[in-house]
């Protein structure tokens, strides 16, 4: 199953990249619904700064920020610093969780953010696929509108 969301920020790239690829920007994203953890000793990293190609752990996911209901065993497969990556991970619930983000400049200094999910669930959720796939599709719908309102707001400066 292949689900994508595309959406376009007020905010140059590198804004929107730092966002995107910080764990506090991730969980921003997911909120109020979810969070994810960092794997158990990956200390305070970000997307830009993991080994490509290498296993992280697991990556806990939460229901509400309270209850872990599933985990991502998060690889970042392929990175283009500043514009793109793709993970390739494995789920408790899914054989296969890829998630590739990229992000476009646009010419009045804005930038359209891509998101293609691919998902392939165990056997015994296979039977759930309609459902998980309106899920997680609307899971990206709101994580794009959480973005828009995150680039929306007023910068004030000091």
């Amino acid at each position: 199953m292949i689900i994508e969301r595309e959406s376009t920020v007020d905010a140059p790239m590198d804004r929107v990249w730092d966002r995107v690829v910080s764990p506090d920007g991730i969980n921003d994203e997911l909120r109020p619904w979810l969070t994810m953890s960092l794997p158990r000793g990956a200390g305070s990293i970000t997307i830009d700064t993991v080994p490509v190609g290498d296993p992280l752990g697991r990556a806990w996911l939460k229901l509400f920020g309270i209850l872990p209901f599933d985990y991502d065993a998060l690889t970042i497969a392929e990175l283009d610093r500043g514009r793109r990556f793709h993970e390739k991970s494995t789920m408790l619930s899914m054989r296969r969780w890829e998630h590739e983000r990229t992000l476009t400049p646009c010419e009045d200094g804005r930038t359209r953010i891509s998101d293609r999910i691919t998902l392939e669930l165990r056997t015994p959720m296979a039977v759930m696929a309609p459902l998980i796939g309106r899920v997680v599709h609307a899971l990206f719908g709101h994580r794009h509108r959480r973005l828009r309102r995150h680039f929306d707001r007023p910068i004030t400066s000091r």
